[in-house]
Parts: structure tokens; C-alpha cells; sequence
């Protein structure tokens, strides 16, 4: 089998004959449950926290990572260390992993569409923070400038989220910058800042108070960011700096639709991320306490994979939220 190259003439067999030997197969023990266990592992930094989010009980994972050690001939996390911390060979091999696994989930998406459909499909993990405004205006916007597409809009808690896009079944995330712990292997651009909101029924007893007094926010119950999404630290620091404590009990929630309708009912405060409640206050569903918030304001953006660049509809849909993000800073687009 001979071939030219610039005038040349190739053996190509007798190349391939020399190469294939030297190529070391891929281990087939190898099964996509070790890779997605390790993972998981390697972002938590801990089997327990990794066995309660697959799904899957802390011995299985551990088996599953021991296994994975035992088949790569390295040990892929320090002995003995709490919280997890990985060797040398697992810092490579977390890099190299994540990306395969990412590969893999983007071939399968493209092949398995369903046929004659010719809109091009990605996948975004949307925060409460943005999925009630921003996104579906800078969406809408793409879709209407480029044509026919097939984005899946994934919303849930963060942690979660984390993982979907680790694992290649979301291209992107948007909202508030994850806790540095967690963005092992990400990228984040900031697009920009927003506050915590204190969001109440219009007809609250404090809205109608002749000045505002903030202790008096701890007569009222509280909704507040379960421990682990994202603002929850913000909110418990603020609520440390202003040393108010819940007289009147706390609901833990991140159900936006419930938060809504809940307030309505009483006179509950929601503690939660301004752009959540944007529109809402804006169309006067809602209102916001007149509360000085200014030390929780908190970067919002886009969270990527470092190693892996993004398919063309998501890239299209980062710079139209970038452009809309300018536009905010200028003031020329409503808050949220």
C-alpha cells in the first residue's frame, strides 16, 4: 500500500508494521464506573460525599477506586488522608479521565440524536440565579440570530450540576462562582456581580414601616439555602455580621417556585440571590426588603471545563451573555 506525499512514494504498511506493536492497547478492565467513581472521588475528596451523590454505597466506591488503582499499577490517592488528596499519578490521571469521559458523552450525544432532526443540540446547567432572566433572554436572542437549535436547560443544585458537567453531560454552567473546593478541573469567567435579596409579599409588615430596622427582620420566619448550595455560606455570613438569629423558625429550601407562592401565604423573608427574584419584583409579585446587602454581592458567570473546548451553539450562547453582561454593567438592560 503506497500513497504520495509531495512527490514521494510511502510504504504505509511497512510504517504501520513498525508502530502498531510499539501502541500499548487500552486496559479493556478498564469500565466507565472506575473512571466516574474516581472522579467523583477526586472532586469531593471523599468516598462518602462521592457514594451519597452516585448513588452507590460507600463500600462499592471504594472498591470500584481500589480496583481501578490495582488495574493502573499507581496508587491515584495519599494513604491515609482526610479529606482525600491525590498522588502525583492521580493528578494526571484525574486530567486525563475527566476529559475522556467528556469525549465520550459528546460522541454519543452527536451520533444518538434523533434522526432528521437537524437542530444542533447542547446541554447548559442553569443556577436559580440565572435561569429566571438572564438565560432565557440571552437564548432567546441565539436562537433567533442563528436559527434552529436543541439546547436541554438543566436546572438543580449546584453540587449536582458540578458533576453533570464534569462528566460531559452539560457543556456549560451558569450562575454564581462555585466554592473554590469544588472547581478542580473548571474554569470560570465572570460576567458579573450581584447581591443577596431579602424578597417579601408586597404587603409585608416591614415594607410599610416609616424607617427600616433591620433586627426586626428576626421577628419574621426565615427561607434560607440548605448548607451546600451555593449562597449558603454568603447568607450565614451575613446573618453572622448583623448578628440576627430566626425568632420565629426557618424553612431550608432551594425550590424556587416553592418560595414563591410560600411568601405569599405569610410573611416570610427569602434569603436568596437578587436575580432570582428580578423579575418578580419587578412585576411587583414580590417586593424587597429596603436591607443594606452590599457586603454579599458575589461574582456570576460561566463555569467550563479547563480541558475541553466548548461545541459552537455554547460558544454562541457565552458570547451573547457576555454582550448582555456589558450591556447590564451600562446600565441598559434591567438587573438580574
Amino acid at each position: 500500500m503506497f500513497g504520495p506525499f509531495y512527490g514521494l512514494q510511502i510504504n504505509w504498511e511497512v510504517i504501520l508494521a513498525d508502530i502498531m506493536p510499539r501502541l500499548r492497547p487500552l486496559n479493556g478492565r478498564i469500565k466507565l464506573r472506575h473512571l466516574v467513581s474516581f472522579l467523583e472521588v477526586a472532586r469531593l475528596r471523599s468516598v462518602v460525599k462521592a457514594a451519597a451523590l452516585l448513588g452507590l454505597s460507600q463500600p462499592a466506591v471504594s472498591k470500584t477506586v481500589q480496583e481501578l488503582e490495582d488495574i493502573l499499577g499507581a496508587t491515584l490517592f495519599e494513604p491515609s488522608r482526610r479529606p482525600m488528596v491525590l498522588t502525583g499519578p492521580g493528578e494526571v490521571f484525574f486530567r486525563y479521565a475527566g476529559a475522556s469521559v467528556t469525549a465520550l458523552k459528546q460522541g454519543v450525544s452527536m451520533v444518538g440524536h434523533d434522526g432528521g432532526d437537524s437542530a444542533i443540540a447542547f446541554s447548559v446547567g442553569a443556577l436559580p440565579t440565572v435561569s429566571a432572566h438572564v438565560l432565557p433572554r440571552a437564548l432567546a436572542e441565539v436562537v433567533s440570530r442563528y436559527g434552529a437549535m436543541r439546547p436541554r436547560i438543566v436546572t438543580g443544585p449546584n453540587d449536582v450540576l458540578m458533576t453533570q458537567l464534569r462528566l460531559g453531560d452539560l457543556d456549560l454552567v451558569i450562575g454564581r462562582m462555585p466554592d473554590p473546593e469544588t472547581m478542580r478541573g473548571f474554569a470560570f469567567e465572570h460576567l458579573y456581580s450581584e447581591r443577596i435579596a431579602l424578597a417579601v409579599r408586597p404587603q409585608h409588615p416591614l415594607l410599610g414601616a416609616a424607617s427600616f430596622d433591620m433586627a426586626k427582620v428576626a421577628d419574621y420566619q426565615w427561607l434560607l439555602p440548605p448548607p451546600g448550595s451555593v449562597i449558603s455560606s454568603t447568607v450565614e455570613r451575613y446573618l453572622l455580621t448583623h448578628a440576627l438569629r430566626p425568632a420565629a423558625g426557618v424553612i431550608e429550601t432551594v425550590s424556587d417556585a416553592f418560595a414563591r407562592n410560600y411568601l405569599r401565604l405569610g410573611d416570610g423573608i427569602w434569603f436568596i440571590s437578587e436575580g432570582v427574584v428580578a423579575e418578580d419584583v419587578g412585576t411587583g409579585w414580590l417586593a424587597a426588603l429596603p436591607a443594606d446587602t452590599a457586603d454579599t454581592l458575589g461574582p456570576v458567570g460561566l463555569t467550563t471545563r479547563s480541558d475541553t473546548v466548548l461545541p459552537l451553539p455554547a460558544q454562541l450562547l457565552a458570547a451573547t451573555l457576555r454582550e448582555r453582561a456589558l450591556d447590564r454593567a451600562a446600565g441598559k438592560v434591567p438587573r438580574g
